[in-house]
C-alpha cells in the first residue's frame, strides 16, 4: 500500500460506491475535506420511506445500539431526535424486553442500555435527507460501478456502466474521475477483483458461517397491552437450542417479527408454516403474542449472514487512494443487530482520522481506522458464532485463548440474567459503548469467577421490577 501518497490533502473529488448508510455517512465526512463528492448508487432513490431492491435485508428488523446512536448524531446533530419525533421507537433493556435465555428469563430492571428500533428504510429515509441537502454531495443513481481507474500505485477515478445495460458492456463503461474512492457497497462488494483487475492484490478474506437463516413479517399488536408492560420479546438462540425469535416496535404502532434458525432448520416464508416455526420455540409466548396479533403483508427471508472481513488492513500491493468501509469492509451476522451502528462508528472514525493533527491521513492509516471501529462488533459476532453447531470458515478455528474466552464469557452471561450489574456490563460490551475488558473490572470479575447465579425467573417477567406489579 502506497502510504507516501495521502488520501485527504488536496482531495477535490471524492466517489463514494453505494448510497446506503456507510455510504451517506462516509460522504457527509467526506465532504468537509473534498470540493465535491460523488455518490454513485445502483439502485434510483425513493421519495420516501420505502424499501429498496438494493438493500435486500432492509424489510427485515434493524436497531441502532448506544454506540451507533451517539456516532450518528455526532455526525448529523439532532437527527436521533428527528427520528424519535417521526415514531422510532425507543426500547430500554432489560426494562422493556421479555427475554428468554438458556431456560432462564432477564429480570426486568431498569434500563442500562438502548435500542432505537425504527425501521431501515425510515432511518436511511432521514439520514439521506440531510446528507443530500449538502450542496457538496451529489448522487448518481440507477447507475453501477464495474471497475477502478487507476494501476496498483494510486485509484484515479472508476468506471460506470447504467444499470440495465447489455452484458459485456463494460468496454463501453465511461470513467469517473476521482481523487479518492470509497467502497460502501454493501457485503456483496465487487473491490476484489476491480483491484486485480488494475494490478493491486486483493484482500484476504476471513469467513465464519453458521447457515443462519432468518424470516419477517410485519403485525400489529393484537393484545391491546392485556397482561404485559412489555415492548418486546427476545427467545436468544445458542448452541443447544438453536431457533430464535425477536419481536419489536417499529414506526406507526406496527411490529416486526423474525424468526431464526440455523442450516437444515431455516425459518419458512409460507405465512402458514412461518407460525407453526414459531411453535417450535422452547416457549409459547411468542406464539401467543402471533396468534392476538394481525399480519400485515407477506413473509420476507434472507439467507446471507456469514460473517465476512475483508483485510485491507493488513500490508499488500494496493493503491493509495482506495479505502472500503461499511459492509464491503466487515459484514457481520445480521442477527446481532450490529451493521448500522458499525457504519455510524466507521464514519466517525473516518472523520477522526482524516482530521488528525499529527498524523498525514495516508491510505494505509485511515484504512487501519476504518477497521479498528469494526473490530470490537467482529469479535462479539464472530465469537458467538464459533460456538454455534456446524459453524463453518476459516474464522471458525478456536485456539485456547478463545476457549479461556468462551468459558468466562458464559458465565458472565449466566449471571447478566439476574444480576443487574453485572448484566449492564455485558450490554455496555454488546452495545458496543464499553471495550471488552469492561467485563474484567474488578467488581465484574468477582462477581463472574467468584460470585453465584442469582436467581432468575422460571417464567416470563411480564411486567417491569419497578412498576411492582409483579411476575
Amino acid at each position: 500500500m502506497a502510504d507516501e501518497l495521502e488520501t485527504a490533502h488536496d482531495v477535490r473529488h471524492a466517489v463514494v460506491i453505494g448510497g446506503s448508510l456507510a455510504g451517506l455517512l462516509a460522504a457527509r465526512v467526506l465532504a468537509d475535506h473534498a470540493e465535491r463528492v460523488t455518490i454513485v448508487e445502483r439502485d434510483r432513490f425513493p421519495d420516501g420511506p420505502e424499501p429498496r431492491a438494493g438493500v435486500p435485508q432492509g424489510r427485515h428488523i434493524h436497531v441502532l445500539l448506544d454506540s451507533g446512536r451517539r456516532a450518528l448524531d455526532e455526525l448529523l446533530p439532532g437527527v436521533v431526535d428527528e427520528l424519535c419525533a417521526q415514531g422510532a421507537p425507543r426500547v430500554g433493556m432489560p426494562e422493556d424486553l421479555v427475554q428468554w435465555q438458556d431456560g432462564h428469563w432477564y429480570r426486568r430492571t431498569p434500563a442500562s442500555a438502548y435500542l432505537l428500533t425504527g425501521s431501515r428504510p425510515h432511518l436511511e429515509h432521514v439520514v439521506r435527507r440531510r446528507v443530500l441537502a449538502d450542496p457538496r454531495i451529489s448522487t448518481v443513481e440507477g447507475t453501477e460501478v464495474v471497475g477502478l481507474v487507476g494501476d496498483a500505485a494510486r485509484v484515479r477515478g472508476v468506471l460506470l456502466r447504467e444499470r440495465g445495460a447489455a452484458q459485456g458492456a463494460e468496454r463501453e463503461a465511461r470513467p469517473l474521475a476521482a481523487d479518492l474512492v470509497v467502497d460502501a457497497s454493501g457485503r456483496g462488494s465487487r473491490a476484489p477483483a476491480w483491484l486485480s483487475a488494475i494490478g493491486a492484490e486483493p484482500p484476504h478474506e476471513e469467513t465464519l458461517d453458521t447457515g443462519l437463516a432468518y424470516a419477517t413479517r410485519v403485525y400489529r399488536d393484537g393484545s391491546a397491552g392485556d397482561g404485559t408492560d412489555g415492548l418486546g420479546q427476545y427467545i436468544v438462540p445458542n448452541p443447544h437450542q438453536t431457533r430464535g425469535a425477536v419481536v419489536l416496535p417499529t414506526e406507526d404502532g406496527r411490529h416486526l417479527v423474525t424468526l431464526s434458525g440455523l442450516r437444515g432448520d431455516e425459518p419458512p416464508t409460507d405465512a402458514e408454516a412461518f407460525e407453526e416455526y414459531a411453535a417450535g420455540l422452547p416457549h409459547p409466548l411468542v406464539s401467543e403474542w402471533l396468534a392476538k396479533a394481525e399480519p400485515e403483508g407477506p413473509v420476507h427471508g434472507f439467507r446471507r449472514t456469514a460473517n465476512v472481513r475483508r483485510r485491507y488492513d493488513r500490508p499488500g500491493r494496493r493503491p493509495a487512494g482506495f479505502l472500503a468501509t461499511g459492509d464491503a469492509l466487515c459484514t457481520f451476522n445480521p442477527i446481532y443487530g450490529q451493521g448500522m451502528s458499525v457504519a455510524a462508528l466507521a464514519a466517525v472514525a473516518l472523520r477522526d482520522a482524516l482530521a488528525h493533527p499529527r498524523r498525514t491521513p495516508t491510505t494505509r492509516r485511515v484504512q487501519r481506522a476504518l477497521f479498528d471501529a469494526s473490530r470490537q462488533a467482529w469479535d462479539v459476532s464472530a465469537g458467538a458464532d464459533r460456538s454455534m453447531p456446524g459453524a463453518r470458515g476459516d474464522a471458525a478455528r478456536t485456539r485456547a485463548a478463545d476457549r479461556a474466552v468462551a468459558w468466562y464469557l458464559q458465565r458472565v452471561q449466566a449471571r447478566a440474567v439476574g444480576d443487574p450489574e453485572v448484566g449492564a456490563a455485558f450490554r455496555s460490551v454488546l452495545s458496543l459503548v464499553e471495550p471488552p475488558t469492561a467485563l474484567f473490572a474488578p467488581r465484574i470479575a468477582r462477581a463472574v469467577l467468584f460470585g453465584p447465579v442469582r436467581e432468575a425467573p422460571t417464567e416470563p417477567q411480564m411486567w417491569r421490577e419497578s412498576t411492582g406489579t409483579g411476575v
